[in-house]
């Protein structure tokens, strides 16, 4: 019998390491939604025979004000092409939802939020019209909606996950001072996410999107073409829709679904680069639907 200093007893041990750690990198893989393997095209929940409206996801949109009522449009918009079978659209202004009920006439518009089936909630672009977090599972906060973050002690926030889509400029709102160069900025979008309990997507040139005690993940699609008025908007509720449609129940799941919503605005901004000689947020609208 060959001791544990032969050749042969040095390859079994080897080859019984290997063994154990491939075991383990399964057992964590299964623990989690493979969101890369399964997944539809642009990262989209794949559709299944049985699904129905309401199995699909139900997105929930509170965004656009009197100062930027085309926001309103644009987060729906963005929520209509991320894959959720039912998105609503959340305002007492009349102006505000025959604007989006002309543009987009499958949205349900809703007053208020109490007694609703919703599985993600969109709150901010372009306004907040919501004074405290609501106790919904799944929560996208916006611009000034981002203050609503800091209201609840991380450690008392249960059951709810958070997504918070700042740019370095908005950074602030939450008490955190913007980086000077791209390593602060992965500092900075990691201090956030561990500090505050959320998932971070750090918009941006490489966008950052950063979840508590995780790696952080990194756009390398995106391009300049990103940068125009109204694209942020998109993509907060293309997030919404995600996240309605995948229903992560885990930080670590949601960090990976939102991150595949960023990859396919991504995606859009290149498609709309390829057709457009200067994209504006209107043709990363349509661009969503070819990606």
């Amino acid at each position: 019998m060959p001791n544990s200093q032969s050749p042969r007893g040095r390859s079994s041990q080897a080859q019984k390491s290997r063994a154990k750690k491939a075991q383990a990198q399964n057992s964590r893989a299964k623990e989690q939604i493979s969101i890369q393997k399964n997944t539809a095209k642009g990262g989209r929940r794949p559709l299944e025979k049985e699904d129905h409206k309401y199995k699909r996801g139900v997105v929930a949109v509170a965004a656009g004000s009197e100062r930027f009522p085309g926001a309103a449009t644009l987060a729906v918009g963005g929520a209509r092409r991320g894959g959720a079978g039912y998105v609503k659209f959340v305002s007492k202004s009349a102006p505000l939802i025959q604007q989006v009920i002309n543009q987009f006439p499958d949205v349900v518009p809703i007053r208020e939020l109490l007694n609703q089936k919703i599985d993600s909630l969109v709150v901010g672009p372009g306004g907040v019209s919501l004074r405290k977090l609501p106790a919904i599972p799944l929560v996208i906060l916006d611009g000034a909606a981002m203050k609503l973050a800091v209201q609840v002690i991380p450690s008392k926030r249960t059951n709810q996950i958070i997504v918070l889509t700042p740019h370095e400029g908005e950074l602030n709102l939450i008490g955190y001072v913007m980086p000077k160069n791209y390593k602060e900025r992965a500092l900075v979008a990691q201090k956030v996410a561990d500090e505050l309990n959320v998932v971070i997507v750090l918009k941006g040139s490489k966008t950052i999107i950063a979840a508590p005690n995780l790696k952080s993940i990194v756009d390398e699609i995106g391009g300049a073409e990103l940068a125009t008025a109204g694209s942020g908007d998109v993509l907060a509720g293309l997030i919404g829709a995600f996240l309605a449609s995948w229903k992560p129940e885990d930080l670590s799941t949601a960090q990976k679904v939102v991150a595949e919503a960023v990859k396919l605005h991504s995606k859009a901004g290149v498609h709309a680069a390829k057709k457009y000689s200067c994209v504006v947020v209107t043709d990363l609208l349509e661009s969503l639907a070819h990606c």
